[in-house]
């Protein structure tokens, strides 16, 4: 039998930083949890991931912007989406209010 977790177990209470855990890796995939509070990308910055992402948000609210799109796309608990390799994008916004939980998946196509 495995051990369980709880994916809002061992949220620090304060953030200064986003915060970032591994729950299951290989060489082709990894699942992440991050919390927010108000965070977002540097000015200037743009992930330009080499795998696949999916993600969700399970609790809060975020804001993701793509390169070359004027809209910002806006997530709420609940929704997701997937972002394809290479395709630059930044987050615009988390609820400073509440904290934001997201569940990441990286792979490979």
């Amino acid at each position: 039998m495995g051990i369980v977790n709880n994916i809002y177990e061992s949220i620090p209470g304060e953030l200064p930083n986003e915060c970032f855990t591994a729950i299951l890796a290989t060489d082709a995939f990894r699942m992440e949890r991050i919390v927010s509070r108000g965070h977002a990308s540097p000015e200037g910055v743009w992930y330009d991931q080499d795998r696949n992402e999916w993600v969700i948000v399970l609790e809060g609210a975020a804001r993701l912007r793509f390169e070359g799109e004027e809209d910002v796309v806006e997530l709420n608990a609940g929704d997701h989406l997937s972002i394809p390799a290479n395709r630059r994008h930044r987050v615009e916004w988390t609820a400073p209010d509440r904290r934001t939980v997201w569940l990441a998946i990286h792979y490979e196509s």
